[in-house]
């Protein structure tokens, strides 16, 4: 059985097209991780652009699909939140925990070139990991340790087991599909071409940089983290959106404020990123 959602904006199935960027992210990445060494994250990164053969449309394909994979998967739960009734409470949670773990994946794949953004990143995510209470030097060991370990952990958690979560966590949804990507062959003629001409983002070290950007994702958070306590801005602030996304499915008595809180945090996400984009 073929697994529809709903028309949102026109018709356009998100799942395919998030399916299709996963292709292509998965496939791309192979190439990219038989290049890549964890001990040398900035030189084998820019090795791959410079010396290898195709290495730079490789790693643009794979950046690029990436940002799609995510940005196809948000547009995907906004259109099939609508439904989420048909699932078993247990399941919908599962399906709301694969957004953070499709963040991670995103987030360890920028820390992993190890340039201005990407290490940096990386420390400031150390730094708000050791911040939790009696755990903290547990998580940081077990999924970062950057200062002990460089790039060794951060690179198997972001091949292996980020993605055997996200497989785990999804499974009961994504056993629908049957993308074909030949049935979507001007997405993929489209970013194969704009992969060709567009390099994806390689930031080096400079002399006198005081301030650097994060991740686009990121930004909100890291603006966030100039005003209140790394472990409130970083794990509760999080935290408070995904647990206002599970109850609203739980309790349907507090659909209204949670939805109002929900559309709330994200405009001032929104307003924190833009902040942190343009006054620095």
């Amino acid at each position: 059985m073929r697994f529809r959602e709903s028309a949102f904006i026109t018709g356009i199935n998100w799942g395919d097209w998030s399916f299709v960027c996963l292709y292509l992210s998965i496939g791309s990445g192979i190439a990219v991780g038989l290049h890549y060494d964890p001990s040398e994250p900035f030189y084998s990164t820019s090795a791959l652009d410079l010396l290898v053969p195709y290495g730079a449309f490789f790693r643009s394909l794979h950046f690029y699909s990436s940002q799609l994979f995510f940005l196809f998967a948000l547009a995907h739960y906004v259109s099939v939140f609508s439904r989420t009734e048909r699932y078993q409470f247990h399941r919908f949670v599962f399906l709301v925990l694969t957004l953070p773990i499709i963040l991670l994946l995103l987030f360890t794949g920028y820390v992993l070139r190890g340039d201005s953004t990407g290490f940096s990143a990386g420390m400031i995510a150390e730094s708000i990991v050791l911040t939790i209470p009696f755990i903290g030097n547990t998580l940081n060991n077990l999924f970062f340790a950057i200062s002990s370990n460089g790039m060794q952990r951060v690179y198997l958690h972001h091949i292996i087991t980020f993605d055997v979560l996200f497989l785990l966590l999804a499974w009961h949804h994504v056993r629908h599909y049957s993308t074909n990507l030949i049935d979507h062959g001007l997405l993929v003629l489209s970013l194969l071409i704009f992969c060709l001409v567009v390099p994806a983002p390689l930031e080096p070290h400079l002399p006198g940089q005081f301030y650097i950007t994060g991740p686009w994702f990121f930004l909100g958070l890291q603006e966030l983290l100039r005003y209140l306590h790394p472990f409130v801005a970083g794990v509760l602030v999080p935290l408070s959106f995904l647990a206002s996304l599970i109850f609203l499915r739980a309790n349907r008595r507090w659909f209204r404020p949670l939805l109002i809180f929900i559309c709330c945090w994200l405009l001032v996400y929104g307003g924190l990123s833009v902040m942190a984009l343009t006054l620095h």
